[in-house]
């Protein structure tokens, strides 16, 4: 047990039992990490019902921009992400991620600006509001009601979505992802239709079933691949572009929830480089050395392990004009299982499921999202509680 004037407190080796016991998962759970997880697919009807009551259609008056920049930090860096992979290759225009203070240099009257923060106060999105004012682009603002950036979507007499504040940031992706994604709709750069949205809500709803506290270990899957990440290096790999989104959400929400140090990114990063892990001193040669008899999900005395979580798409993109054609990627997928099992390292596959990108994009989020939680509670963490970013936050402010 580790107890630090942090306030840090959790054991070394994750406890199995604790995950079959609910009564545990509350007490250690007390902020509600799991049922925040759980309701991705409300955020999902409850977001769109609040973007169409916001004035979406001013953005279409003045016709299709010249780029769109979404600003933000964190998961609300991550909308941009999502956004810039469900527009996809054929998007008519730029769609660009922007994670600092500010927007690009360029930026003017011509483009837009979504700036978003599940507060309404991060630097980051408050800088881009107010410069995109100034600029005299079109401005949208995602956020919490009766915050600072609403303040500057008012002063801009821009659109402001409100992002109710039940949930931390981390747990409201899909909070802020249906108000950037629906504004993106009303300019014509995604399709996006109420049955996708229904239908990724839908799915949504069906993984938290799957993996409600009281579903035992060896039926729920985030349980299990909690279980397997244990005490291991994560290496999280993304087949696709929509994939590899999925892939860094993971790599989020495992540091942030569970404290694991995480290597996330896409198959094709992998393939130039990357994949030697697997061959390195916590891939092939830590497990050269692991009885062939033993449990092969026993740490082996050669120390930590890697395991790898492999996030397949399959693909809706066999028809557009994308980097990687879809049989490309199946064979780096493929490729890449093998090299794991040739060199005994555990692989984890999650397979993406549905008609839209959006849903399938849910598919490969969803019980990894409840994995990261889990992870940190068999630790006993609290996943709620980070304590060295609050100890940042009062280093880092004047």
């Amino acid at each position: 047990m580790i107890e630090g004037t942090a306030g840090v407190s959790g054991h070394r080796d994750a406890d199995e039992a604790l995950l079959d016991n609910p009564d545990a998962l509350a007490e250690l759970d007390p902020g509600g990490m799991l049922r925040h997880t759980a309701s991705a697919g409300a955020q999902v009807r409850e977001s769109a019902a609040l973007a169409a009551e916001a004035n979406l259609q001013v953005l279409a008056d003045e016709g299709r921009p010249r780029a769109v920049v979404i600003a933000g930090i964190g998961t609300a860096g991550r909308t941009g992400d999502v956004l810039a992979t469900v527009a996809g290759p054929r998007c008519p225009v730029p769609v660009i991620p922007h994670r600092s203070a500010g927007v690009p240099g360029w930026v003017g009257a011509a483009d837009v600006v979504i700036a978003v923060s599940a507060s309404g106060r991060s630097p980051e999105a408050l800088g881009a509001a107010e410069a995109a004012h100034r600029r005299g682009a079109r401005l949208v603002a995602v956020g919490a009601p009766d915050s600072q950036l609403q303040s500057v979507a008012e002063r801009a007499r821009a659109p402001f979505i409100p992002v109710p504040r039940r949930a931390p940031a981390r747990a409201s992706l899909w909070a802020l992802t249906v108000p950037v994604l629906l504004a993106a709709r009303t300019l014509g750069l995604v399709k996006v239709n109420e049955a996708d949205l229904a239908e990724t809500a839908a799915r949504l709803d069906a993984d938290a079933d799957r993996c409600r506290p009281t579903a035992e270990s060896f039926v729920n899957p985030a349980k299990s691949l909690a279980l397997g990440l244990a005490g291991s290096i994560p290496i999280v790999w993304g087949s696709s572009p929509l994939a590899t989104v999925a892939t860094r959400r993971f790599g989020d929400t495992l540091s942030a929830n569970a404290r694991y140090p995480v290597v996330a990114g896409a198959l094709g990063e992998a393939g130039r480089g990357r994949v030697g892990l697997l061959d390195g001193v916590f891939g092939g040669l830590v497990e050269s050395a692991r009885d062939i008899f033993a449990d092969p999900d026993e740490p082996t005395d050669g120390g930590t392990r890697l395991r790898l979580v492999l996030l397949r798409d399959g693909g809706l993109n066999a028809d557009d004009d994308s980097d990687e054609p879809l049989a490309v990627e199946e064979r780096r997928a493929d490729a890449v299982q093998t090299l794991a099992e040739r060199r005994g390292v555990r692989c984890d596959v999650v397979t993406a499921e549905g008609g839209s990108a959006l849903e399938r994009l849910a598919s490969l989020v969803a019980v990894p999202d409840f994995a990261s939680v889990y992870l940190a509670l068999a630790h006993g963490l609290d996943p709620m509680a980070v304590p060295a970013v609050s100890e940042m936050k009062e280093l880092a402010n004047p």
